[in-house]
Formats: C-alpha cells, sequence, structure tokens
C-alpha cells in the first residue's frame, strides 16, 4: 500500500516536530516543512476508526543511511502523481490522492496558522 510519510503525535510534541519526526522515520530524510495543505477527516467505512490528518508540504532533504526505517515501512518510493491519479497504484486511503490534488491545485497554508500551546502557559 501507498501512503504519505503518516503518524501520530507524541506526548508534548507540536504538529511541526511529529511531521518531522514522522518523515524522518519513515524515509531516513530529514523534512523541512514549508506550507499546509489541508487538515483532512478519514472515517474508514463502515464502522471503522476515525483518521485526522494534517497534510504538510515541504523539503525533504537525501536519504540518510546511517539513519533507520521504521520497520513497518518497506520502502520508500518518489511517485508520478499521474500514477495516482490513474489509480495504478494501491492507496492506503483516500486522503492519499486527496492530499495531492490540494498540493498541485493550491498554494499551501502558513504554518503560523497553527497555534501549538503544547507547552505555553495558560493564558
Amino acid at each position: 500500500m501507498f501512503n504519505q510519510p503518516a503518524g501520530h503525535l507524541e506526548p508534548g510534541e507540536t504538529l511541526i516536530e511529529a511531521v518531522i519526526r514522522e518523515v524522518r522515520e519513515e524515509t531516513c530524510r530529514d523534512f523541512s516543512p514549508r506550507g499546509l495543505v489541508g487538515v483532512y477527516r478519514w472515517r474508514v467505512p463502515p464502522e471503522g476508526p476515525t483518521y485526522l490528518r494534517f497534510c504538510f508540504i515541504g523539503e525533504a532533504g537525501p536519504e540518510r543511511p546511517e539513519w533507520t526505517r521504521d520497520p513497518d515501512i518497506l520502502g520508500t518510493r518518489w511517485v508520478d502523481p499521474a500514477e495516482i491519479e490513474r489509480d495504478a497504484l494501491p492507496l492506503r486511503s483516500p486522503m492519499v490522492r486527496r492530499c495531492l490534488r490540494d498540493a498541485l491545485a493550491r498554494p499551501a497554508a502558513p504554518l503560523d496558522l497553527l497555534a501549538d500551546l503544547v507547552n505555553a502557559d495558560a493564558e
């Protein structure tokens, strides 16, 4: 199954810290997020779990062979968007295609749109 790097927030972690960590763990690459493509909610039919995805766009560095990839990830591959659009690949969820379409169709929102108050004092 094909998916963009994805994962969960760790305790005390901001969304930006999480996306950097998840990309590193799943691709062995540094990632510098530059914008927020969108926020997506998908409930697995018919009564499955609900996923909330924050999709980021940014710059990925070269693969770092000294890093170890998450064992659940079999490999990484840059994919031409046309492969995804013509259903040439099995996708993990409909969010993969939707995030790609949105990233190609419109400018990303600035990262300062996200207000992480994880480590901030209560107001």
